[in-house]
């Protein structure tokens, strides 16, 4: 366990008497989905940072590479791969709720907006041809969206949930997932966050009730393994 989650031994107790994470399962027919990929999530690799004010730092760039390594795995193997990019309006005035919370980026080409370099792919992770990418406006990648219809049209049983936030659009979607009734993975190295506590929290969290949160290496054998089916 992370030192930033020291469960007290009343909640180890509380837990095992639940019996909580358990493993739900690997199904048949995975997706891998890609969250919100994009530059202005990702920033510069190597750093620095300042100049893309909601970027995950480094710790994103660990993640596009374990991403990466899932990506071929999956292609390799015929899974289906669906992207998703959190754009919104210039003026945000679509983004409610949201748009509320943190205002207006002060460097507006490497924020989400349409049209601007940080709302598109990184480079590290772009789609290729038979990729599907779904744009989004808000946090889970099943609302607003196809695709639900998508997953349904290819008889999906099992949606591998990778990229960012950990907290708010990764966990969104696992919560949206679960209650359509998919098998739920998270590569614990394939997700990131811009604050360790609450990347750290949303796995637990999400492993406790939610999905199976298991390392990546694991997934990847799990994707490549569709091929021989």
């Amino acid at each position: 366990m992370p030192d930033v989650l020291q469960l007290s031994d009343e909640d180890q107790a509380l837990l095992d008497k639940g019996r909580w994470a358990q493993r739900g399962g690997l199904g048949e027919h995975p997706a891998l989905l890609v969250i919100d990929p994009q530059n202005y999530m990702v920033g510069r690799r190597g750093g620095p940072h300042d100049d893309f004010p909601l970027s995950c730092g480094d710790q994103a760039w660990e993640a596009v590479d374990a991403i990466a390594s899932l990506l071929r795995a999956a292609r390799g193997s015929g899974v289906p791969v669906i992207y998703t990019r959190f754009v919104l309006a210039r003026d945000g005035s679509d983004g409610g709720m949201f748009s509320r919370k943190i205002g207006v980026p002060p460097t507006e080409e490497n924020a989400f907006f349409e049209g601007t370099f940080g709302a598109e792919i990184a480079d590290a992770v772009k789609p290729v041809s038979g990729d599907l990418v779904l744009v989004k406006k808000k946090s889970s990648a099943f609302f607003g969206t196809p695709l639900l219809a998508h997953l349904i049209e290819r008889g999906i049983d099992t949606v591998v949930v990778t990229g960012g936030a950990t907290c708010n659009c990764v966990r969104a979607t696992v919560n949206d997932a679960i209650s359509h009734n998919f098998r739920v993975i998270v590569p614990r190295e394939a997700v990131f966050d811009r604050i360790r506590m609450s990347h750290e929290i949303s796995l637990f969290d999400m492993n406790r009730f939610l999905a199976d949160v298991i390392p990546v290496d694991e997934v990847a054998a799990y994707l490549e393994a569709r091929a021989a089916r």
